[in-house]
């Protein structure tokens, strides 16, 4: 028998996705319309000379049971394997057993049952392997069904486990006075109440090294396809062996990768926290709208296909503008407008409320003392141009509104006032005394450049303006103006398929102008330089391994000191 078709068999067949030849013997139907056949004659290829036409016919024109659509691709040339003909006849085998269970086995008919019988026969093997593969198909299914997270919520987590280590060539200089407890220490900002020159100190003892982790369990539900809700919490213990050398304001820079901190600082390691939580929704085909009471700017503007803390350089000094962006929270809204093809607008307002801005017991948008427009707040705008898929533009504006710390009792140092959002120098009105709200103004260009497969090129320029208001009155205000560079190379596919290895050369922290504002982050007036090597190489689809190498020159920004090198070998889970 050698009957040609298009299509013939149920949606079973579909599903399971079997077109080998078993024998032979094979059917072949003419092209229907996707529903159900009621008559043969639609059939048109079968020949009435094969003894399986009458069967074929009862079964379709007395029971309905067998399905057929239109395969645009073979137009009736491909012939049906047994097998698909097998489930065609599944199907009508179920359908009768319907009709019986139903107490109306007087409506089939004695023939029928026996040609559908000498059926059963003919494709006995076809049909124990199609049953076989239909119990494995629902076993599956039952087994997803009891192990499923949740039909709205999909549940992902991000594991880093650490080790890291860090040394220098010798006695570092660091700005700030020990703060007595921390580990490593931490450094307060402070001036000489004689010279009233930033207090420096040496630091001989050399770090250990360490093993840490850090972990975030990301939840994203959609309730109609289109919007997202993002939840995502975060606990660890990082603890940077290099954070020992840092100055005051200084902490977890260098060539730290991001994963090598504590998440939720400063809550104590180990704690849960909220890492972030936003609710995404569109508003037209190319307008999106983001809201939600704690948003992290970092993972919305100045990205970057190559600076990256899961594959690419992903250290503190290389993800992201070291003066101009930052990864603290905020609390209210983000808009993205897809203008073209080429062109995207990102624009934003957040309420600054992280965690670790504690000048007033633990700031918040929700605190009524302050609000979501009464304390720090940053407005963001950036536009985005890829002319092509190999290369994308960013131009961010930002512009910050920085509350000054309160007061501090008499007697006690005042609390630092930590420039602008990125938290790297502090400032003071140059003779130790307390400064007004300030705002500032940064902007960054950054770009990324596939060259080819194998290479590719990235790069930032950063500069911030910072607005210094003495809160005496017979000093003078003035300005702390920065500026910030980064270039690199990207080698993606490198050695295996996914694997990405980048070099970074980055200036974190250069003062333009307004040294005699800075208690911390002058240094002795050098220009602190990295170099960052980092390789992710997947050994699994959900593990991957990623050894970094970094060094620091000129720490601190005094071109005195040695150079501090670096190591750290992450593996990442990612499921």
């Amino acid at each position: 028998m050698n009957i040609k078709t298009c299509s013939f068999f149920i949606i079973l067949s579909t599903v399971l996705n079997i077109f080998a030849d078993f024998g032979t013997k094979a059917f072949a139907l003419e092209s229907v319309q996707d529903s159900q056949i009621t008559s043969v004659s639609q059939l048109s290829d079968v020949r009435t000379t094969d003894w399986a036409f009458t069967a074929l016919q009862s079964l379709v024109e007395r029971y309905g049971c067998v399905a057929g659509y239109p395969d645009r691709t073979y137009q009736g040339k491909k012939a049906i394997a047994r097998y698909e003909f097998a489930a065609g006849l599944n199907a009508c085998l179920d359908k009768i057993n319907e009709i019986v269970s139903a107490g109306l086995a007087d409506k089939v008919s004695q023939n029928d049952l026996a040609t559908l019988k000498k059926l059963q026969e003919e494709f006995a093997s076809e049909l124990s392997l199609l049953r076989g593969r239909v119990d494995a198909l629902d076993l599956k299914t039952r087994r997803l069904e009891v192990q499923q997270f949740s039909t709205t919520t999909k549940l992902n987590i991000l594991s880093s486990f650490n080790v890291s280590s860090a040394f220098s060539g010798g006695d570092i200089r660091a700005e700030g006075l020990p703060i007595a407890g921390t580990v490593p220490t931490a450094r307060f900002a402070a001036r000489n109440p004689f010279t009233g020159s930033p207090i420096v100190g040496t630091i001989t003892e050399k770090p250990n090294t360490t093993f840490s982790y850090s972990n975030y369990l990301i939840l994203t539900s959609s309730f109609t396809g289109s919007d997202t809700l993002n939840l995502i919490l975060a606990m660890g213990n990082g603890n940077p062996p290099s954070s020992a050398y840092s100055s005051a304001g200084f902490s977890s820079t260098f060539g730290v990768p991001y994963a090598d901190s504590n998440p939720v600082t400063p809550l104590a390691a180990n704690s849960v926290g909220l890492f972030e939580l936003f609710y995404s929704f569109p508003i037209s085909d190319n307008f999106r709208l983001q809201i939600g009471p704690k948003i992290l700017p970092f993972r919305q503007f100045d990205v970057n296909r190559f600076t990256s803390i899961i594959n690419g350089a992903g250290g503190l000094n290389s993800y992201q503008s070291t003066i101009a962006n930052n990864g603290l929270s905020g609390a209210g809204a983000i808009a993205s407008w897809r203008l073209s093809d080429q062109f995207l607008l990102k624009a934003g307002y957040l309420a600054r409320n992280d965690a670790s801005f504690l000048y007033f017991g633990g700031d918040s948008a929700s605190n009524p003392n302050r609000g979501l427009f009464g304390g720090s707040n940053q407005i963001l705008t950036e536009v985005t141009y890829s002319p092509s898929d190999s290369i994308n533009l960013r131009f961010l504006y930002s512009r910050t509104y920085n509350q000054a710390p309160p007061a501090s009792p008499v007697g006690q140092p005042n609390l630092p006032f930590f420039l602008t959002y990125s938290a790297r120098g502090v400032v003071d009105d140059g003779f130790g005394g307390r400064l007004q709200d300030s705002t500032g103004d940064n902007f960054v260009f950054n770009f990324d450049w596939l060259l080819n497969q194998s290479i590719g090129l990235f790069g930032r320029y950063s500069y911030s303006s910072f607005r210094v208001a003495p809160t005496n009155p017979a000093i003078a205000s003035g300005n702390v103006n920065l500026q910030a560079f980064q270039f690199g190379l990207a080698f993606p596919d490198l050695g295996k398929e996914g694997a990405v290895g980048t070099l970074s050369f980055t200036i974190p922290f250069q003062v333009l102008s307004g040294r005699n504002f800075l208690v911390s982050g002058n240094g002795d007036g050098g220009t602190q330089y990295d170099l960052e090597l980092t390789y992710a190489y997947p050994i699994v689809k959900a593990i991957t391994l990623t050894p970094s190498l970094f060094a620091t020159f000129n720490a601190n920004n005094f071109s005195s000191n040695p150079a501090i090198w670096g190591a750290v070998l992450r593996t990442q889970f990612l499921f």
